[in-house]
């Protein structure tokens, strides 16, 4: 077999002496001063030679100015093809940019702010389809009164990870002290469909997760059977002593003895 090999041409020599020139170009789009020393050249071709400068700008640490400086064949006369700020090795970059959707985190959505959902979202699937099972009976289609879209297995594994491994599930400091978990409270209230054995609801208004999904294993201070509740004091009725009285003199120091006589007293 027959190797074909490509023969580099050695850099322009005329092109490589034009650094001047090219410095010249990169002080007409920099401020003044900001190129620094000339750093090397590369050929890119038949007469075609890039300089490199060193950029000062102390914005632009790591960048360097890249002037590239061409001749036509048989001329002699070197010009000024492109003079652009390149990064080089270390240089500070901008993050790579990602679609506003993928960088929205939750909480993020406002007050009037809309999120578009992808016609092709692995997370949700015709609600026609046909139930898996019968927890999924949600995802049947009723004419006039189902959904596009249901939540799909995908969709519903997602949540139940995030909402295991969050605030509301057993991992937490909260439910590590609780005197019993969730799925044992009279405040628990289950999930309908496919997530019913792992989630529920908090309707406690007293719990700290009032309101909110928790996992069957969370846990709270205010679990339904937490204490025992200790049984009402009963107040004793006042006992009237009426078998014995003394008798109190008036402002003006005399007895009323119309209260002996009431009494029965003589």
């Amino acid at each position: 077999m027959t190797r074909t090999r490509t023969r580099v041409s050695a850099p322009d020599q005329a092109c490589v002496a034009a650094a001047d020139l090219a410095r010249s170009a990169a002080l007409e789009l920099a401020w003044p001063g900001v190129p620094g020393d000339h750093l090397g050249y590369e050929g890119e071709g038949d007469r075609i030679v890039t300089h490199y400068f060193a950029c000062q700008d102390r914005a632009y640490r790591g960048w360097r100015w890249a002037v590239t400086v061409t001749r036509a064949s048989r001329a002699k006369v070197v010009t000024v093809s492109e003079a652009v700020l390149l990064p080089g090795s270390g240089a500070l970059m901008a993050p790579e940019w990602l679609p506003w959707s993928e960088r929205l985190r939750p909480g993020d959505l406002g007050v009037g702010d809309l999120l578009p959902t992808p016609d092709d979202d692995d997370r949700l699937e015709p609600g026609f389809a046909d139930a898996d099972d019968e927890l999924d009976h949600q995802m049947i289609f009723e004419y006039g009164l189902g959904r596009a879209r249901v939540l799909s297995a995908i969709g519903r594994d997602q949540a139940a990870r995030r909402w295991h491994s969050g605030e509301h599930g057993p991992h937490t400091p909260i439910a590590h002290a609780a005197p019993a978990q969730c799925s044992t409270c009279g405040f628990y209230w289950m999930l309908a469909g496919g997530l019913r054995q792992e989630f529920g609801v908090c309707a406690n208004e007293y719990a700290p997760d009032d309101g909110k999904v928790v996992s069957a294993d969370h846990g709270c201070g205010a679990h339904s059977e937490a204490a025992v509740m200790p049984p009402p004091v009963e107040q004793a009725s006042p006992i009237l002593d009426d078998l014995g009285f003394d008798l109190m003199e008036d402002e003006a120091g005399s007895v009323d003895e119309s209260a002996t006589e009431e009494l029965g007293h003589s």
